[in-house]
């Protein structure tokens, strides 16, 4: 019976399941771990008899390209979190898109909640859950649009302008050349933000959508390791004019942040001064999304 697991056989299949992903899934674009000190913490207590139990989740990300003829684009990330007492309770697992709207992806990850709570107990599960993201998610980015389409006619429309920000992550950001046209092109699209160099890279660009899609499609071209939109957000303005973009901005300018983990040659950051950083601006809910942990 599975509610007799002990918590060693516990973090066994932890481990297994763990290992299988990552020989399934050997690019880090579509699996990749972002706590190795819990996966280090899960292997020691399973290998060690006397071992206390881990303190912290382990968390990873699953990336998932749907099989549709059209979406070539659309991209799925799963946010997952394995309890301790994964398997006999179920996986803690958040679905997002760029494509998905708030309530699109609220529908969809409590769609695939129930199906976890009917078809997974007891049972390691993430297999099972990327296959039925990736058959199901795509419907949910058309959901509810039908009744959207009730409002006025198009001409009223076209005067709505919908203010972005786009919160990028790169595997890293250190060449000269790339930072600047990152300042220079912002400064060019009237789009404020910031850009934190080093190992990871972060850069938040916001201000008119076309703009902020204008920005993307230029950094993107240039050769990198690994970016991607973390996350976007879109506010629309009922015709808003110059005041009312101003209103919705939370960065004043572009300005290119080194949050330096003690002269470690500024590779590597230091995240709980990010994290201070986007609390002050009231962003403090990105951080999670960009390195799945609770930040202080």
């Amino acid at each position: 019976e599975a509610a007799d697991m002990t918590n060693r056989e516990e973090a066994e299949v932890q481990i297994s399941e763990l290992d299988l992903l990552s020989s399934m899934f050997p690019y880090e674009e579509e699996f990749s771990v972002t706590d190795q000190l819990a996966v280090a913490e899960l292997k020691h207590y399973v290998e060690n008899e006397s071992a206390e139990m881990p303190s912290s989740k382990v968390q990873f990300i699953l990336n998932v390209k749907p099989e549709v003829s059209n979406a070539s684009m659309v991209e799925f990330s799963m946010a997952c979190a394995l309890p301790l007492k994964y398997p006999t309770v179920l996986p803690e697992i958040t679905v997002r898109s760029s494509l998905l709207s708030r309530s699109q992806q609220i529908h969809l990850n409590s769609d695939l909640k129930t199906y976890l709570m009917q078809n997974c107990s007891g049972e390691p599960c993430m297999l099972s859950a990327r296959e039925w993201v990736k058959d199901h998610a795509t419907a949910y980015i058309d959901k509810e649009l039908s009744s959207s389409s009730v409002t006025p006619s198009n001409a009223m429309r076209s005067e709505d302008i919908t203010f972005t920000r786009l919160w990028i992550y790169s595997h890293h950001i250190y060449n000269k050349q790339k930072r600047k046209n990152i300042i220079d092109w912002a400064k060019e699209l009237s789009l404020s933000g910031f850009c934190m160099p080093g190992k990871p890279g972060v850069v938040c660009v916001e201000g008119l959508q076309s703009s902020c899609e204008e920005f993307w499609s230029r950094v993107r071209r240039l050769t990198w390791k690994r970016i991607l939109i973390r996350h976007r957000e879109d506010v629309s303005l009922e015709g808003g004019g110059h005041a009312e973009i101003q209103k919705q901005r939370k960065f004043s300018t572009l300005e290119e942040k080194c949050f330096d983990a003690h002269g470690a040659r500024g590779n590597h950051m230091d995240l709980g001064q990010l994290y201070r950083f986007l609390e002050e601006k009231g962003c403090a809910d990105i951080f999670q999304m960009y390195f799945g942990v609770e930040g202080h």
